[in-house]
């Protein structure tokens, strides 16, 4: 089906905005390991970072389906959309489960720019995606709790105002499901550094600005607390699916970038006096590559779809996840074949972005997971882990 004119009048103004910063930005970023300040900034006063924030504060009130075609222009530009993407999944935490009291003092801020809310706190170095696990306590003291623990690969911490947390309020051991005694919190992070709070940036393979958290005795007000005391699980779980789909749509960006950088190169780059896409060998995997991006978006789009319904889509948000970045992956090796040696060169950005579409298989959930949680819940066979 042919897109709305509306769909089409974001993707031409997403494009527009990210063709003030071209790759030549984001390849400085990454020699230095810097952050897209300027880049996010735009895009938040443009609107676009903040559209599934409703109106009445501030957003556009727009749905995970819009937001999923901005995230996916972005990365066909050849920007890197992790620098942002998580202010449009997190702040689905405070809009669910956050009170009117937190709603009205953090969502108009957000929606205007004065506030980041782009990280999630969840993963620990002993635990990885077994959440119920962690080990990071959140113990009540008087009018206040108090954190202890440690976090890793927590990604724009630095570059953030807030953070929800997930931490453990009651023991394991002393809940009747494992899902249950999990607490979220909202953490300011510039009062909680230094004060119980340390961060230690953590060197990686791409430009992620992830880091390592550690807890020691820091003290958060109890209205810090995000939903149910207990009930921090469901927080969280509410915000993975529409993470998964932004995710799976910078995946599908990630694609028709790598599909149009190798289709131009082959048309373009004359080898034995005959451009090389003339040969089926090159033509042939470029087209494959088309053929997948394009199945993995239908997956995408109807995930979206199912979540704006208010429809059940774990299921779908995981596979489209799965499709989209293992999609991806092929025709970055696609494109780094076609190209050949100057693959390797940084001038044609194409290695950046190969290593940054690579995190998706893993990152926020491995490929291996989404398969097991297909084969338990939805194919009704025996859990295998």
């Amino acid at each position: 089906m042919s897109e709305s004119t509306d769909i089409t009048e974001i993707r031409t103004a997403v494009r527009q905005l990210c063709a003030q910063y071209g790759e030549d930005y984001w390849l400085e970023l990454d020699r230095t390991r810097g952050y897209p300040t300027e880049f996010v900034s735009e895009l938040t006063k443009s609107g676009f970072l903040t559209v599934l924030i409703p109106e009445n504060y501030g957003g556009a009130g727009l749905g995970v389906y819009e937001a999923s075609v901005i995230m996916e222009e972005v990365c066909r530009s050849g920007a890197h959309a992790g620098a942002c993407h998580a202010q449009m999944y997190v702040m689905g935490s405070v809009l669910r489960h956050g009170s009117d009291a937190q709603k009205q003092k953090y969502l108009p801020a957000i929606a205007a720019g004065d506030l980041r809310l782009q990280s999630f706190g969840v993963t620990e170095p002993t635990t990885g995606t077994d959440t119920t696990s962690l080990k990071t306590t959140a113990r009540r003291d008087g009018d206040d709790y108090v954190i202890n623990g440690q976090k890793v690969w927590i990604s724009r911490i630095e570059h953030s105002d807030l953070m929800v947390l997930l931490a453990r309020t009651t023991p394991k051991e002393q809940v009747s499901k494992k899902t249950e005694g999990l607490s979220a919190f909202l953490i300011h992070v510039g009062e909680a550094e230094g004060n119980g709070l340390e961060i230690r940036p953590i060197e990686s393979m791409i430009n992620h600005h992830s880091c390592e958290l550690f807890f020691d005795d820091m003290r958060i007000p109890k209205e810090n607390l995000l939903g149910t005391e207990g009930a921090g699980f469901k927080v969280i779980l509410d915000g993975m699916n529409a993470e998964r789909i932004l995710i799976a749509a910078e995946c599908i960006g990630d694609g028709r970038y790598f599909i149009d950088k190798a289709s131009h190169y082959a048309t373009e780059r004359v080898v034995f006096d005959r451009p090389i896409g003339q040969n089926q060998g090159v033509q042939f995997p470029i087209a494959r590559c088309y053929a997948e991006i394009e199945a993995a978006w239908l997956m995408v789009e109807k995930a979206a779809r199912m979540f704006d319904a208010g429809e059940p889509c774990g299921a779908e948000a995981n596979m489209a996840k799965m499709l989209a970045s293992e999609a991806s992956w092929r025709a970055g090796d696609v494109c780094m074949q076609t190209h050949g040696g100057f693959a390797f060169a940084k001038e044609y950005h194409i290695e950046r972005k190969f290593r940054e579409t690579r995190l998706y298989q893993i990152a926020p959930i491995s490929t291996n997971l989404i398969l097991s949680f297909i084969g338990e819940h939805v194919l009704g066979m025996p859990r295998s882990f």
